[in-house]
């Protein structure tokens, strides 16, 4: 697999392209800067592993087992290679990284005013200080935001008047939880005249999460849509 050498996006200064796994882990989110990309280009042959997950459901999960003894030739047995290492870097920190392969994500059957799935523009949330560490590897890549080209779907007069509708009393205290119980605080919609931006394929990216005392805003970013015939997601995250 040969991606195109990833640059950030014209004029966003939000995006820092970092050199190695050590300066993507070490490098503080300042100054704005709140993603942090290690661009690669990775030999091995990613397709020939999703081709043998066959096309049952609709997100398998593999660990480092199941890699190991998918019947794969050289070029795919690169490719396992570093889905294996990525995983390896990422407990080596403490971390839980999960890979999956994804032809579909479940929707929200009644969104409403504010969807609240994946596809959706969203920020990750925690309580304590983390970040949000992903790759894809086959398929359609993870689409990130300015933030200055979105805004949150609770801010839009119209949605939050139908939320309001929806959880039956005043904009108070109440009103807040019930927007946080669901999440719905955490998703966006973009400008008419936004951008989004690919992270590529192959490419590590930490992204900056929406937990109190964060020095800088969180990546807004969301899943591609699945389209018809498209090859499955290969997705590390954690």
């Amino acid at each position: 697999m040969t991606p195109p050498p990833f640059h950030p996006p014209s004029g966003y200064s939000r995006v820092r392209v970092v050199h190695s796994f050590d300066e993507l882990v070490t490098t503080p989110f300042g100054g704005g800067v709140n993603a942090l990309c290690w661009p690669r280009t990775l030999d091995g042959d990613f397709r020939a592993v999703v081709a043998q997950l066959g096309a049952g459901e609709d997100i398998v999960t593999l660990d480092d087992a199941r890699l190991q003894a998918l019947p794969v030739g050289p070029a795919g047995r690169a490719a396992v290679a570093w889905l294996i290492a990525d995983l390896q870097r990422l407990r080596a920190l403490g971390l839980a990284p999960v890979l999956d392969c994804i032809r579909r994500y479940p929707r929200d059957e009644a969104p409403g005013a504010v969807s609240t799935d994946v596809y959706s523009f969203h920020a990750d949330s925690a309580t304590v200080p983390t970040d949000t560490y992903l790759c894809t590897y086959t398929g359609a890549a993870s689409e990130g935001l300015r933030n200055d080209e979105a805004r949150r779907c609770v801010d839009v007069p119209e949605i939050r008047a139908e939320l309001l509708r929806s959880f039956g009393g005043p904009d108070n205290g109440e009103f807040l939880e019930f927007l946080r119980e669901h999440c719905y605080d955490l998703h966006y919609v973009a400008a008419p005249q936004a951008q989004p931006f690919g992270f590529g394929l192959g490419h590590l990216w930490r992204i900056a999460v929406d937990y109190p005392g964060s020095p800088v805003p969180p990546c807004v970013h969301r899943a591609p849509e699945n389209l018809p015939g498209q090859l499955p997601r290969l997705l590390l995250i954690s």
